[in-house]
């Protein structure tokens, strides 16, 4: 099966990226797991994983440093919009997001960005309505103590490399 193009689009700042160089490592109806190296070298982020839940509004990735410990866990919400005739996702990043340290520490960020999207008019009231849905849905997922379901694709994919 040829593997989908994938575009990831911000809402701040505003652009739209080719995801060229991740790699498909695992898809099917419901994900698509992908292996990457950071788009622009960073000190504290090298390379990682993520999976695209594609019914659940969000992505979940980890996070290496250049050395391959942990930086962290990183959650985005998100909304995909599947063309089929290209085969193309374009994953919007709907602003909120949770970052899971190796420690355990959960930590909610951008939350101001979203009031800043809709004060400024970048995002509608419905967007920000299922942005903060998905965020608690993902947020009880996270302190009912199941995050290890989200993690289990990406741990699978690591465990057969």
């Amino acid at each position: 099966m040829p593997s989908p193009t994938l575009y990831r689009k911000r809402i701040i700042p505003e652009e739209c990226v080719l995801l060229k160089d991740d790699k498909i490592l695992y898809q099917d109806d419901n994900m698509i797991v992908t292996g990457w190296n950071t788009l622009k070298p960073r000190k504290d982020m090298h390379h990682g994983y993520s999976c695209y839940f594609l019914n659940e509004g969000f992505k979940v990735s980890k996070f290496y440093r250049e050395d391959n410990s942990l930086l962290y866990w990183y959650c985005d919400i998100v909304e995909y919009d599947y063309q089929s005739d290209s085969d193309t996702y374009i994953v919007t990043d709907l602003l909120a997001d949770v970052i899971i340290y190796p420690d355990g520490f959960v930590k909610v960020v951008d939350i101001d960005e979203l009031a800043i999207a809709l004060e400024q008019k970048l995002i509608s009231e419905d967007i920000l309505k299922k942005s903060l849905l998905q965020l608690n849905h993902l947020l009880e997922i996270i302190y009912a103590g199941n995050f290890d379901t989200l993690q289990a694709p990406i741990e699978k994919i690591i465990s057969t490399q």
